[in-house]
């Protein structure tokens, strides 16, 4: 009976170890491929069809096609995919730097338009995908898919992922343009997930009007809700510094603080059942105007290329991984029987995009254009093609939400599901590769680069040495400057009219009130602490 028992032991301590030596095993595998990710990508940064999310997507292919090959068929992966891996670990990064390092004159100043966009333009994406998919499907056999699995559709599709166009568009010399699309990308998340969520939690298939008002009504909630948690978790962390002056004895402990409560936001928000992903982005704009500012030097370099580092890694690791999950033999064998459905469902969802992001970028640029007041304000045709192209590409976002909607740990026996699913994995892929892989010839063929570019940068971010308020005081940007030059303006429509004349007011009593109220109590710029740094630091310079 002893013998029995040790035995017992003894082999459950083995397949113990044997797990562990093989997570040991697959994790030194994922780190080898992101650092040659890396390299590779290092290497190809000049190159005129490439970057690094297609590098990584491709390397992820290429492994996963050995690892099936290895593994006779059974497996491509080396890591099991959890939508808790990708919005618990990995999309916090990616967000916070988004907002910690947003060039926020440039946010701001188009801030209605990139709302615009980015929320109004993702619902009326999400109504034309969600009843094209609807009435399309529905002659399709693909299996059981109800109204609530039809709206979800829209939301996963409707979630754009534009860093392969961020990553060749120059905020120098397109400020604009690269405000408006990084602007909308991470407004336009945001509003996926939310919508998402939302939707999870209602009966839609006793859709009426009360349930409609009241999904709007929950809607428009957990998006001011999420703001403010945000905005009040950055405020926090930044009274805290400057009250504590942590930085006077360790640097470290100030990096952890500003880490953690970032981090605090967004899990605070999932905690709430918040959006985490606006909550965190917001977090990261009043860090950077607030908290950075009221840290010591050696703590602003470390947490500018911490935070950036992070996000970094994060993007690479998901592009990766996706490469690799995208060859999962237990995804595909569900629907090997009908190759010719998935492929219709893929192409019919792609059409969706295409068209549901035509139907909103166009128009919305005409009544934005009507608002401004000057042709170097207005968005030219050339720009709303590129902007339409950014937002064509689908990405870690979509992938998450289908997981989320249509898998049980990782696969589903269900039809439908699984012809979801696999069509998620097809426009993700196609829409990544071929429309990123053109990217960059587009926006050379659209937006020639000019030399002698004046475009300015914009020093509110924490990317450059010099700080300016959060909402610049001028036209220029410049903090003493009065604007002076309203008489010398035509007298605008009443549209224009309506739109533009309170942004300056809007401005100028932002900055009475930060001036008078905020900075002394949360800090900012201007903020030095009355203590020297740690004495770590003193001994080292």
């Amino acid at each position: 009976m002893a013998a029995s028992v040790l035995n017992s032991v003894l082999g459950k301590l083995e397949m113990v170890s044997t797990s562990d030596h093989a997570s040991v095993v697959s994790m030194t595998l994922f780190v080898a491929l992101l650092c040659a990710c890396i390299v590779i990508g290092h290497l190809l940064e000049e190159s005129r069809w490439m970057n690094e999310s297609i590098t990584a997507l491709f390397i992820g292919l290429c492994t996963g096609f050995v690892i099936l090959l290895t593994s006779g068929g059974k497996s491509s992966r080396i890591l099991v995919f959890s939508e808790d891996l990708f919005f618990i670990y990995l999309l916090p990064p990616i967000i916070f730097n988004a907002g910690f390092q947003v060039k926020k004159k440039q946010f701001f100043r188009n801030f209605i338009t990139i709302v615009l966009f980015g929320a109004v333009g993702t619902l009326i994406s999400w109504v034309i995908i969600s009843l094209g998919a609807k009435q399309f499907f529905k002659n399709m056999d693909i299996g059981f898919l109800d109204v609530g699995d039809y709206f979800a559709i829209g939301a996963i599709f409707s979630a754009t992922d534009s860093v392969c166009t961020l990553q060749v568009l120059n905020q120098d010399e397109t400020p604009l343009l690269y405000s408006l699309v990084f602007g909308e990308g991470v407004v336009n998340d945001a509003t996926s997930v939310v919508l998402f969520n939302a939707l999870e939690g209602f009966d839609i298939k006793n859709l009426d009007h009360t349930i409609a008002l009241s999904f709007m009504g929950n809607f428009f909630h957990l998006f001011f809700t999420s703001t403010m948690l945000g905005v009040l978790t950055g405020l926090l962390s930044a009274y805290i510094i400057k009250k504590l002056y942590i930085g006077r004895h360790s640097t470290d402990r100030e990096v952890a603080i500003m880490m953690l409560m970032a981090y605090l936001s967004y899990m605070m928000a999932e905690l709430f059942y918040l959006s985490g992903i606006l909550t965190v982005f917001f977090c990261g704009i009043v860090m950077s105007h607030y908290t950075w500012h009221n840290v010591t030097e050696s703590s602003r370099i470390t947490t500018k290329h911490a935070f950036a580092t992070f996000s970094f890694v994060a993007e690479i690791f998901i592009f990766l991984y996706v490469g690799m999950d995208a060859l999962d033999i237990e995804k595909w064998k569900f629907v090997s029987d009908r190759p010719g459905t998935s492929v219709a469902v893929s192409s019919i969802l792609l059409g969706l995009i295409l068209f549901g992001r035509a139907a909103f970028v166009f128009p919305l640029s005409f009544l934005s254009n009507l608002a401004k007041k000057t042709p170097n304000e207005k968005i030219g045709f050339k720009q709303q093609v590129t902007i339409w192209w950014a937002g064509l590409m689908r990405g870690a976002v979509s992938m998450a939400l289908a997981y989320n909607k249509f898998t049980s740990s990782g696969h589903t026996h269900l039809q439908g599901n699984a012809v979801m699913i696999t069509s998620t994995i097809t426009v993700v892929l196609f829409s990544t590769v071929v429309f990123g892989l053109l990217t960059k010839p587009l926006v050379s063929l659209l937006l020639p680069k000019q030399s002698g570019s004046t475009a300015s940068s914009d020093p509110v971010s924490p990317k450059s040495p010099f700080t300016m308020p959060l909402l610049e005081r001028g036209h220029n940007g410049h903090p003493d400057e009065v604007d002076t030059d309203g008489d010398r303006i035509a007298r605008p429509s009443s549209l224009r009219l309506l739109l533009t004349t309170p942004t300056h007011t809007v401005h100028r009593l932002w900055r009475k009130f930060d001036d008078t109220f905020m900075r002394p109590v949360f800090g900012g710029r201007g903020f030095v602490p009355q203590v020297p740094s740690s004495p770590r630091e003193q001994q080292n310079f």
